[in-house]
């Protein structure tokens, strides 16, 4: 079988395989320069890149020039494409995704939020614009949106199902049904949808979906459903290239199906992670000391919040897990081996030609 190419735009990647974006700090440009040069798309995630004890105007700065420094790092490495994902609920995502133009990214990955707003940022037509969404609905908004206020589309869409990692676009009560919206039941509605804006502006919008794909099967059987390519995350965790501690590591390769759980984020969303020490002592104390001397989510409730998720997720990064939260998908326990991102991808292609 010939491998299928991904197009989104004018960029076309030689695999459809989406490395998604992963803070705090879990992908960066060591990781996503080993996909891209592998053929994919390696994805920065700009969330977290500055210094927690610095003031809120150093702590901005510093995200922009840190990004900026991983983009060059990235760029060093590989020719490949690389895209940078901004959370919507970053309150200074603006300024985040204006450094990722300024720099020559073409793409620009938006979830977190509705990006209702993105279009208005990026004049320039060749930087091609992908809101992660959850379901029709929201997809059908986005795009309606775009349409009406600027006269543009995406330049693809990401779906992302209720199976993935980290911060969630679905309800608690969604989560505990996660068969009514899996992957297979959203995607025909999210290809309907995006069909209208096609044939308006005849061109093709990928679809790219994510959340729980594991296996190259999973892919074929997301390609042979209409799906232009996927995202994966998870997966990339445990290579040699990703950027975390190898404590954060382990904690994957230690965790049973059971210790992957559904959590409520300060933030105000629902998402999943490894029960570890950390969320255990959490149950138990009920709420830990913040110090917020400013507000990197603008939906983030300081006084209401029970611990500062930037922190815990940068302990982790850094190997400090009891006092970390690890964010992990749903078949993050099926992880048994640390492999490089070359041996990763060859297995999902080999999975994908055979299947």
């Amino acid at each position: 079988m010939e491998i299928p190419k991904l197009k989104i735009g004018g960029i076309t990647a030689d695999i459809p395989i989406v490395q998604g974006g992963m803070g705090v700090r879990v992908s960066l440009s060591s990781l996503v320069s080993a996909v891209a040069n592998e053929g994919g798309i390696g994805t920065i995630a700009s969330v977290g890149l500055g210094d927690l004890d610095a003031l809120e105007q150093e702590f901005e700065k510093e995200c922009r020039e840190n990004l900026i420094k991983e983009i060059h790092k990235a760029r060093e490495k590989s020719n490949g494409h690389i895209a940078v994902n901004v959370m919507a609920a970053l309150s200074n995502a603006d300024d985040l995704i204006k450094a990722a133009v300024n720099e020559g990214i073409k793409l620009i990955m938006m979830g977190a939020g509705l990006p209702l707003r993105l279009p208005r940022l990026i004049e320039d037509d060749s930087v091609n614009l992908l809101p992660i969404v959850s379901s029709g609905r929201a997809a059908s908004l986005i795009l309606s949106t775009w349409d009406k206020r600027y006269e543009r589309t995406a330049d693809g869409i990401i779906l992302e199902g209720p199976l993935a990692g980290g911060h969630l676009g679905f309800s608690l009560e969604q989560l505990k049904q996660p068969e009514k919206y899996s992957l297979d039941i959203l995607l025909p509605k999210v290809l309907e949808v995006v069909k209208v804006y096609e044939d308006k502006y005849g061109r093709k919008i990928p679809v790219i979906t994510a959340g729980g794909i594991f296996t190259g099967q999973d892919i074929a059987r997301m390609l042979s459903k209409g799906a232009s390519g996927v995202q994966m995350a998870t997966r990339f965790v445990c290579t040699e290239e990703c950027d975390v501690s190898q404590e954060f590591k382990q904690a994957y390769l230690e965790a049973e199906k059971e210790d992957i759980n559904i959590i409520q984020s300060p933030v105000g969303l629902p998402g999943r992670a490894i029960r570890n020490k950390f969320l255990k002592d959490l149950e138990i104390k009920g709420r830990l000391k913040i110090r917020c001397p400013y507000r990197c989510l603008s939906a983030c409730k300081v006084s209401e919040a029970r611990y500062c998720i930037a922190l815990a997720l940068l302990n982790s990064y850094f190997g400090d897990v009891d006092h970390g939260l690890i964010f992990a998908g749903e078949n993050a326990y099926r992880i048994n081996k640390i492999v490089t991102v070359k041996e990763l991808i060859a297995e999902l292609l080999a999975e994908l030609a055979a299947a």
